[in-house]
């Protein structure tokens, strides 16, 4: 059974840093896409950053990039979203998912496995 745990949400001010955490657990996710994805309120979710498990390059939705970087650690079997120069828009709960694929995909129905959500608020 597949899991993805998200955790490191909290309020930060604008500018401020954050670093969102994903565990996987459950199976081998070598051959995964791992993928992180926002749903403001009244908006729809939003791709915002993938990789692949067994390494490549990082892709990033243009909101972020240059802000936002995405990371695994294979030991820990973890993923990070580190996000720095917050801003108010990027106030969001924001979503870990696995992505069976092998190649990055920025449709959220393309993901085949989701976290709970964490809350990430940023004030102005």
């Amino acid at each position: 059974q597949v899991q993805l745990v998200e955790s490191g949400g909290g309020l930060v001010q604008a500018g401020g840093s954050l670093r969102l955490s994903c565990a996987a657990s459950g199976r081998t996710f070598g051959h995964y896409v791992m993928g992180w994805f926002r749903q403001a309120p009244g908006k729809e979710r939003e791709f915002v950053a993938a990789i692949s498990w067994n390494g490549g390059r990082p892709y990033y939705a243009d909101s972020v990039k240059g802000r936002f970087t995405i990371s695994i650690d294979n030991a820990k079997n973890t993923v990070y979203l580190q996000m720095n120069s917050l801003k108010p828009e990027d106030t969001a709960v924001y979503y870990c998912a696995a992505d069976a694929s092998v190649t990055i995909a920025t449709s959220m129905y393309t993901y085949d496995y989701w976290g709970q959500g964490t809350q990430v608020t940023v004030s102005s």
